[in-house]
């Protein structure tokens, strides 16, 4: 598995080894052991799968608050789409600042995103699905939203997104307080 640091710390790009023949591919998309070896120990208990029928359908930015915060390692099951992590924590030196990744069912690229960081994707294709791992359970009453359009981001659309009325009444970055505070 190739581990890549990004910009943000404790944001990681992974891209799993893959083993094809003429009957396709086999992948290890996750191990505990060899991400511990890598100085990432994080304790998933929710696996999470959602599909989105059109192209530039756009899920975000959304956070769990704390207690019931959570770290998220997502990858891209079928389609693409382009995946998004922002620095929310309180004193971080990197604080609003995003990165983003293109993953694909092709590239096999996953996204780590630590808790304290905002989540969102951009659908590429129709029919993308999404999986991702969760660290804690989902909690309604910590579930929270900050606009997709309020960070700076290009998410490469050609028009306007396709949105949640959620994600479409959530408040601006500059108007959000954050529950997250950078340790160390």
């Amino acid at each position: 598995m190739q581990i890549e640091q990004t910009s943000l710390p404790g944001v990681v790009i992974l891209t799993p080894a893959r083993f094809g023949d003429a009957r396709g591919f086999f992948s290890e998309s996750w191990s505990r052991r060899r991400l511990a070896e890598a100085g990432i120990d994080i304790d998933f208990v929710q696996d999470n799968h959602s599909v989105s029928a059109r192209a530039g359908t756009l899920r975000g930015l959304h956070f769990q608050s704390p207690p019931h915060a959570q770290a998220k390692l997502v990858r891209c099951g079928r389609g693409a789409l382009y995946d998004v992590a922002v620095d929310i924590r309180r004193g971080s030196a990197t604080y609003g600042q995003w990165v983003g990744v293109e993953l694909s069912a092709e590239n096999g690229r996953q996204l780590l995103i630590p808790a304290g960081f905002l989540h969102g994707f951009v659908t590429r294709a129709d029919d993308t699905e999404i999986v991702y791992k969760c660290s804690d359970y989902y909690a309604p009453d910590c579930d929270g939203a900050v606009a997709w359009n309020s960070v700076g981001i290009d998410w490469g659309l050609t028009g306007e997104p396709v949105l949640s009325a959620k994600d479409a009444a959530a408040p601006a970055l500059a108007d959000f307080v954050t529950p997250f505070v950078c340790e160390g």
